[in-house]
């Protein structure tokens, strides 16, 4: 070992160190939905008097106190401001964290496992606003969150596309001719199917683009790159050799923002409905919206699980459900219909790139 080798290994370090304290103020944030002030001095004192339990070696106790002092000091502050939380799916640098920064620059984006997750978070309002993915332009409808949108009481407050940009990213000092296998999600492999035989590369599936990147820098795996966006180079410490990989450039995602409380602006509004299993009762239906000319974005259907030849439809049109109207269309609807249920007016964001 050099010097350089030591000062290498101390910049991994200081970098995971700012990682877990950013994930560390999430959690602080977080927190301030269950209790009732900011200050709570027991809880401080238990922080303090379990990390000093945890001081050995050459970090003193005095130091490890004026440290955990800092940072608490810190999370009260971050508390006291007005921040708005934004739940997604997947890890930071995750397209739909994208997204997130999209739709409220000022919001904190906050990393879940799962859609439902995101889904409970928002209903139980332990977050203000949630981002999740409803269709893609080449592989189609997310029928996870299709599912979620008609079972939880949540609605839609903003659409956002955003254009789905490819990169290779790899370890810092990695040689491009050294690299023998590809990280990253299913889908993101699939849509860069081309580049990767064009490479002779080896694709290994991974759960989410941006977990691949973090894998990258954690793991650190021989010969290995992944394909995730710029942002997780930023993130987990990697380098960009390659950028726009995609085998189509025209590729988007369309998120939903989601909230516990409906709004009733915007230009598009989206709605679901069940109909009788019956010759010509969706027809009826979509009669209605054309007799009074009224533009479908969308329309998707879905089987109801456990509930044999019953099916959902998602409906995404242009108008305001408050338009006269629409509200009278929306009025027909529902009287031939077995369920209904309205996911809120919004507008349509700007598409965002990288």
């Amino acid at each position: 070992m050099d010097l350089k080798k030591v000062r290498k290994e101390i910049d991994t370090i200081d970098f995971e160190i700012l990682k877990l304290l950013n994930r560390r103020m999430e959690l602080a944030l977080t927190s301030k939905k269950f209790k009732k002030k900011v200050f709570d001095p027991e809880r401080e004192k238990e922080v303090i008097e379990n990390v000093l339990r945890y001081a050995h070696g050459v970090i003193s106790p005095e130091f490890t106190e004026k440290v955990f002092t800092t940072i608490l000091e810190e999370s009260k502050e971050l508390q006291n401001r007005d921040y708005k939380l934004i739940g997604f799916q997947g890890e930071h640098g995750a397209y739909g964290e994208l997204a997130s920064q999209g739709f409220m620059k000022e919001g904190i984006s906050i990393p879940l496992n799962t859609f439902a997750d995101v889904f409970k978070g928002v209903e139980k309002g332990y977050y203000d606003f949630g981002i999740v993915p409803v269709e893609n332009s080449l592989g189609g409808s997310i029928l996870d969150v299709n599912s979620l949108l008609a079972k939880h009481n949540v609605y839609i407050v903003k659409e956002i596309p955003v254009k789905i940009q490819h990169s290779l990213l790899v370890l810092p000092d990695t040689n491009y001719r050294d690299i023998r296998v590809v990280y990253s999600h299913p889908q993101a492999l699939a849509q860069c199917k081309n580049f990767l035989e064009r490479h002779n590369f080896e694709a290994r599936p991974f759960y989410d683009t941006a977990g691949a990147a973090k894998m990258l820098f954690e793991k650190k795996p021989d010969a290995a790159a992944v394909i995730a966006n710029k942002l997780c180079a930023k993130l987990y410490h990697l380098e960009v050799i390659m950028e726009n990989i995609e085998d189509h450039s025209e590729n988007i995602t369309r998120f939903f923002a989601i909230s516990n409380k409906p709004q009733k602006e915007g230009n598009k509004t989206s709605i679901i409905f069940s109909v009788k299993h019956k010759a010509g009762t969706l027809f009826k239906i979509l009669e209605i919206f054309a007799e009074n000319k009224i533009n479908l974005t969308r329309i998707e259907s879905m089987p109801v699980s456990g509930k044999p030849n019953t099916y959902v439809f998602f409906i995404d049109f242009e108008g305001n459900s408050e338009d006269p109207k629409v509200k009278n269309t929306l009025e027909k609807v529902k009287e031939k219909t077995t369920f209904f249920k309205w996911l809120g007016s919004y507008d349509k964001g700007e598409v965002i790139c990288e």
